[in-house]
């Protein structure tokens, strides 16, 4: 048995069987990760002693004959914005927090632990994540498994290329304007953004907090639905964490959604969509007529016009907010050779921010200053209400809207790092779904001609996870794209 050639629930259900050792997919995890991780940069750090301990543990109990976790034995990645408190650093690829360790793990991190997952590391991300191709981060960027001289997509570009490279069959991503499902589409893996509230962020280090949430990478559809129904849930650490139940994701998984009702937005298709990205979107969207499905033509006007400027108003404004506390006073990077306390904290900020978390503090600092407050971030949030309003509208004629998750494939590494807004314009797809508080899913649907992964993007009313799983999972079996390999793992880059 070749336990990187299983799914995550393939791995579960061998390892409940006794065919598979929890060391055992540990072992293979640790070998794919040490053969392929100078190539790649996924990781910012790796715990392999104590990932083989976890395992071992495992494999005991499961001896002795006592009750497993739902992820018992599986490795798992972990983006390195979520506080652990077993001695790695959290540093959120930045400079200014690089060798801090957190005192505490995020309620994540918790539950992975508390269903017996391996945490095997920590995955690489743009600074603070704040960018979209992990080329931000302060200790180099990720390559995008498929081709090593582009960008796997951000924040999250670690833990969906780690996924992608089959380094580890499950991971944690982040999204605050599309940081998992961008990542998933250009590295062909599945990504999910949950609603927000239905993932506690208790030790996620913030970034923009009205719109953070916590969701899975993973190969397929299953296995998203697995590590969802491991971490959601309520968490009273977290006052915008929702005490709704959770619904059992992987029971329902198989049934398709009859009469399944699809909002297809024309202004998805508009000007900037890669013509081999709109014709596989285009082919996945028939292969749900064939299914029985109804394609409805709709529109969301400001949620594709506006949401890219309403959304680099709000998440600069919080971010703005939330990084006023890296001042080189109680932890993270002090500079040296100061004159005074101001002198300090300019020196500290000036050192330990990148280039790209110094834009958007800055952006967010004068959209929030005296005299411009009503101007921008007073009129972002309004705009972000018609948003919401907008898809209202559409989810009371339909069940969910399909589009690109992307408006391009993956492109190559530093091709957009001198051009913010063209980067920024990657996201143009995915952050609506956020200002509007809601839940997206991308799973992938087709490869370019040069042999790149596309993304279809699902988006769903708030607390429809559920319903996402089952119609992505309705596509996903009429396909293979969740079987093909990256020309990495077979040795061909």
């Amino acid at each position: 048995m070749q336990p990187l050639n299983l799914t995550a629930c393939e791995m579960r259900e061998a390892i409940g069987r006794g065919d598979l050792s929890a060391r055992e997919a540990t072992q293979s995890c640790l070998a794919a990760i040490e053969r392929l991780e100078p190539k790649i940069h996924a990781f910012l750090a790796l715990s392999p002693q104590d990932a083989l301990r976890r395992a071992a543990e495992v494999d005991e109990r499961r001896a002795r004959g006592e009750r497993m976790g739902l992820l018992a034995g599986i490795p798992t990645a972990v983006k390195d914005n979520f506080c652990t408190a077993d001695g790695q650093a959290t540093t959120c690829a930045s400079r200014i927090l690089e060798g801090w360790k957190a005192p505490y793990s995020a309620h994540v991190v918790e539950r992975l632990l508390g269903e017996d997952a391996i945490v095997v590391g920590k995955t690489n991300l743009d600074e603070f994540a704040m960018g979209s191709s992990t080329e931000n981060s302060a200790f180099g960027p990720t390559r995008n498994p498929w081709d090593l001289e582009r960008v796997p997509g951000g924040s999250s570009g670690g833990s969906a290329a780690a996924v992608a490279a089959r380094m580890v069959p499950l991971a944690l991503g982040s999204d605050t304007g599309g940081s998992i499902r961008q990542p998933a589409a250009l590295c062909g893996v599945v990504g999910l953004k949950p609603t927000y509230g239905r993932v506690s962020r208790y030790g996620l280090v913030a970034f923009a907090s009205s719109l953070d949430q916590i969701g899975p990478l993973a190969r397929t559809v299953g296995d998203a639905a697995l590590l969802l129904q491991a971490v959601a849930g309520h968490d009273p650490r977290d006052s915008t964490s929702v005490p709704q139940a959770v619904p059992d994701y992987l029971a329902t998984l198989e049934e398709p959604v009859e009469g399944l009702r699809i909002g297809v937005p024309k202004e998805f298709f508009g000007t900037g969509v890669d013509g081999e990205v709109e014709r596989a979107v285009r082919e996945a969207l028939g292969v749900y007529e064939r299914l029985g499905a109804k394609l409805t033509d709709v529109s969301l006007p400001r949620a594709t016009e506006h949401a890219i400027a309403a959304y680099y108003l709000v998440a600069t404004s919080e971010a703005s907010s939330n990084l006023a506390r890296y001042d080189g006073v109680h932890y993270g990077h002090r500079a040296g050779g100061y004159a005074d306390m101001i002198d300090m904290y300019m020196l500290s900020r000036s050192e330990g921010f990148g280039d790209e978390v110094k834009r958007r503090i800055m952006l967010g600092t004068y959209a929030l200053s005296a005299g411009y407050y009503d101007a921008y971030y007073k009129k972002a949030a309004k705009v972000r209400a018609l948003i919401r309003q907008d898809y209202a509208a559409v989810f009371r004629q339909v069940d969910v809207v399909m589009g690109p998750t992307t408006p391009t494939a993956a492109f190559r590494l530093g091709e957009k790092t001198d051009d913010p807004l063209t980067m920024y314009l990657s996201d143009v797809y995915t952050v609506s779904c956020s200002l509007a508080a809601i839940a997206g899913l991308s799973v992938p649907c087709g490869f370019t001609r040069a042999g790149l992964p596309v993304g279809l993007q699902i988006i769903g009313d708030a607390f429809s996870e559920e319903r996402l799983l089952r119609v992505a999972r309705m596509y996903e079996r009429e396909t293979n794209w969740a079987r093909r390999r990256p020309p990495v793992c077979e040795g061909k880059s």
